[in-house]
């Protein structure tokens, strides 16, 4: 069970912690599209060699010539040979990276990085590095272990613009495999070297490295980047949320998604560098690339405490939301779901400005025609709101035909959302007073009794708890059992009277 599942409560058994709701590591959509779209480790491909699929495959005799030629000392043969290994290592399809690492090419990469007078051979061996530290975990402490990551630290100061931007792109994919490794180059002098290049006069394609490795410098929770750290990259960021590229701007902006990823102070953190205003504008967004870590970075910030939330509302985020709610996109469309749920969490002020904004009617839609996981985060936002919000506002998502919507999801297997929903229209019910009985007549008219009655038997001792209670006390009522009595024969004699003939029946 979920743990922001806790004991059942009178008002309900959603609580504040529970209402705003924080993602579990890997359990998101939109993180395996950013790690399929803008990968964690990148390989230096030249485009002929991509595109070129005729590109003969050299066998292991090959390699192993091929490396022992590189320990030559003359250095023409060895800048041959190293220009040889990393051609092999940016084919396109399978490069032989095990193959060449068994053959001992490592060690003599890294020796080359010590080469300055020859920085042709310093190029070559970065290059070939970065290859091999794109692959997998192994083949990229294949790199680390060798000692490369202070050599390509100190090849950060090289006189040769190529030559850092190379190193740059190792120690991208050094820092992308992990925490661990993360750490490891950090501790190695990385970050005031590369923030040093966020600068007018940097050359577009050396700076859309530079911030993917800044957004790869604050990835990961597990631990989370040292706040000195954070506290480095952010006035980076500030300054590249503003850029006009879209490549800059989406790398950008999934670095702030993952710093507003955590507990209250890191969001904190990210809010007093003012760069929220910039962030939430790009909630605007035509590039999909550009909007998915601007929705999440903004669905992050509402995670935390009122003021934070209250924070990202007096930027004007809801004014996006509109068109971010009918998104063609269905990720986008359930991470503005998601964000709506938070704030529906907290004040009753905020809830008032999600209605304000027209968003309940767009929100409710989502529950009824969005896709599954759209319809659970649309169902927090409704049940969040129960539970929060004024008996006025809890009226007007009545009024939004609310109910009818809630009632049609309490078949589905998720108890969690079952829970909620049972959770949010038990709400409605104890909130409505004069109006209970023509919210029952809803929940009936809907089906949605027969789905209550029907979950009396549930598995779940919460949920059949929950519903037993209110048919107990909203559908058990002899006031209810009389109404509805009346209702019936009413019903039955309009119907003889509309069946029988003037006059009456002639037996």
């Amino acid at each position: 069970m979920s743990d922001r599942i806790k004991s059942f409560k009178n008002k309900g058994w959603v609580d504040a912690d529970d209402a705003r709701r924080r993602r579990k590591e890997g359990a998101v959509e939109l993180r395996k599209e950013k790690r399929n779209e803008n990968m964690l480790k990148r390989r230096n491909i030249p485009l002929e060699d991509f595109h070129n699929e005729t590109v003969p495959q050299s066998d292991n005799k090959d390699l192993q010539s091929l490396v022992r030629e590189a320990q030559s000392s003359d250095p023409n043969v060895k800048l041959s040979c190293v220009q040889q290994a990393r051609k092999e290592l940016s084919k396109g399809n399978n490069p032989p990276i095990d193959e060449l690492i068994r053959a001992g090419i490592v060690p003599i990469l890294v020796e080359c990085l010590d080469d300055d007078e020859n920085a042709a051979l310093q190029f070559e061996a970065t290059w070939a590095l970065t290859n091999i530290a794109s692959g997998n975990s192994d083949q990229t402490r294949e790199v680390v272990t060798k000692g490369a990551v202070p050599k390509f630290v100190r090849l950060l100061s090289s006189p040769h613009e190529h030559v850092r931007e190379q190193s740059v792109w190792a120690l991208g994919n050094i820092i992308g495999d992990g925490p661990e490794c993360r750490d490891f180059v950090i501790h190695h002098g990385v970050v005031d070297p590369v923030i040093s290049f966020v600068k007018d006069t940097t050359q577009l394609t050396f700076l859309r490295n530079i911030v993917w490795v800044i957004a790869n410098l604050c990835r990961n929770k597990d631990p989370p980047p040292a706040p000195e750290v954070v506290q480095k990259v952010l006035p980076a960021l500030f300054s590249l949320v503003q850029h006009t590229d879209n490549e800059v701007l989406t790398d950008a902006c999934w670095a702030l998604s993952y710093l507003t990823d955590g507990a209250d102070d890191q969001i904190q953190n990210v809010l007093n560098s003012g760069v929220a205003p910039f962030l939430v504008q790009h909630l605007g967004q035509t590039d999909v690339r550009v909007l998915t870590p601007a929705v999440r970075a903004v669905g992050n910030i509402v995670t935390g405490s009122e003021n934070q939330t209250q924070a990202a509302l007096d930027c004007g985020c809801l004014s996006f939301f509109p068109a971010l709610l009918q998104h063609h996109k269905e990720s986008i469309k359930k991470e503005a779901v998601w964000t709506i749920s938070n704030i529906t969490a907290g004040s009753k002020s905020q809830i008032q400005a999600v209605i304000d904004h027209g968003l309940i009617p767009l929100v409710i839609n989502a529950l009824e025609t969005g896709d599954f996981n759209t319809q659970k985060e649309a169902a927090w936002s409704v049940s969040n709101m129960t539970v929060n919000g004024t008996p006025e506002q809890i009226k007007y998502l009545i009024e939004q035909q609310a109910v009818r919507s809630m009632c049609a999801l309490l078949g589905v297997r998720d108890p969690t959302i079952v829970q909620v929903l049972l959770d949010g229209l038990n709400n409605m019910l104890e909130t409505s007073k004069d109006d209970c009985e023509d919210i029952c007549r809803m929940i009936e008219d809907c089906g949605g009794l027969d789905r209550i009655e029907d979950l009396q038997k549930h598995q779940n001792k919460q949920i059949y708890k929950l519903a037993f209670d209110i048919i107990d006390k909203y559908f058990s009522s002899e006031d209810y059992l009389e109404n509805d009595e009346e209702n019936f024969n009413f019903q039955i004699n309009s119907s003889e009277q509309q069946l029988a003939p003037e006059g009456g029946f002639n037996f």
